[in-house]
């Protein structure tokens, strides 16, 4: 099975990855390949769809359904610009009639993407009123690179603080040499590296003991916050860099408190039935594919912008597909007084009910 890079602007003709930003693509990029399948054979017989985002890239499958209906999916026509199926394998018996090409993504990462492009960037119809408001999280490149919001710091919070988080870190420049913390200080602030190296040392029978060494993505300061203790180690720059820094007040707001309310899809369900909205935060392009009975469509990136005009005196039940999304909306709205809560699960969740 041949695997070859693919490039952002071939990624860029799928649904929904049409609306990410070119930095995300290229991200994107760098961390897909396309797979070549021959003709006559199962392209999932050893390898299904489970955690993945698969599309045809090129070529022509042949779907046969259990209810006896054919359908082919021909690359690079308008049913190839969506993922497949994720339960293709399970409801079909699928055949390559010619030689094909797939793209694998990992699902988690991707939603991981569309969370954070869809936070960061405002549709360009709609720009936002107060622009001071806006953090540029791309002058942050070190610590919002992918690899740090999948498997960094940055993984670890919850996702509808992001937005939150990123106006109220300050950052703050430090030389070589300079000490962040002090091993036996209190705590009071919580900090991410944007770019440098920092040195975690302690004090152990008269001798600094180099316990770590971090780099960009990686954060520190939060055990003497969550704890409510003194710090237990000494953190120092190794080279120039650049922090960003959150208060003692604002870590335990958005991080130890969140302002958040989860719904299980039973209880949402109960409450839809009672008046409340579905309210659908994926791109146009996923809701107009796969969507609730009676649900409006606001995507993330554009929920600011329905501040106002949404009506205050209804209840919202937001979801997208995997909980992560809608938890940053409804955390906005929330923010906003609206009376907001999130489908815990996402569409994946209804599924299963």
């Amino acid at each position: 099975m041949q695997m070859v890079p693919i490039s952002a602007e071939r990624l860029r003709g799928f649904e929904p990855l049409a609306a990410l930003s070119d930095e995300w693509l290229r991200e994107l990029a760098r961390c897909c390949q396309t797979e070549s399948v021959p003709r006559n054979s199962d392209p999932f017989r050893l390898r299904g769809l489970e955690g993945q985002v698969v599309y045809l890239v090129s070529g022509e499958l042949k779907l046969s359904h259990g209810d006896g209906m054919v359908e082919v999916v021909v690359g690079g026509c308008d049913s190839a610009l969506r993922p497949l199926p994720s339960d293709l394998a399970e409801r079909a018996s699928v055949k390559a009639i010619t030689d094909v090409e797939l793209v694998r993504i990992d699902d988690h990462m991707l939603d991981i993407m569309l969370t954070w492009d869809q936070l960061t960037t405002q549709a360009g119809d709609h720009p936002v009123a107060d622009r001071s408001e806006r953090t540029d999280w791309r002058m942050m490149s070190g610590a919002f690179r992918l690899e740090a919001l999948t498997a960094g710091a940055l993984s670890q919070l919850p996702p509808a603080n992001i937005d939150e988080l990123l106006r109220r870190f300050e950052r703050v420049k430090f030389k070589a040499g300079a000490t962040v913390l002090r091993e036996g200080d209190e705590g009071d602030s919580y900090y991410l590296i944007e770019s440098g190296r920092c040195e975690v040392t302690r004090r152990v029978g008269g001798a600094d003991v180099q316990l770590a060494e971090l780099k960009a993505g990686e954060a520190f300061g939060e055990e003497a916050l969550v704890a409510g203790s003194k710090r237990n180690a000494t953190v120092t720059m190794r080279t120039n860099g650049v922090l960003l820094r959150l208060g003692k007040k604002d870590f335990d707001e958005l991080l130890r408190e969140p302002l958040l309310k989860r719904l299980a899809p039973a209880e949402a369900g109960r409450r839809v039935a009672a008046g409340a909205v579905w309210l659908d935060v994926r791109f146009p392009a996923e809701f107009q594919h796969d969507r609730l009975p009676g649900a409006i469509n606001i995507p993330l990136n554009e929920i600011r912008n329905a501040i106002g005009p949404l009506d205050a005196d209804k209840e919202y039940i937001v979801y997208c597909q995997s909980g992560r999304r809608s938890s940053a909306a409804a955390f906005i709205l929330s923010q906003h007084g609206y009376r907001a809560s999130w489908l815990e699960g996402g569409l994946r969740a209804m599924a299963k009910q």
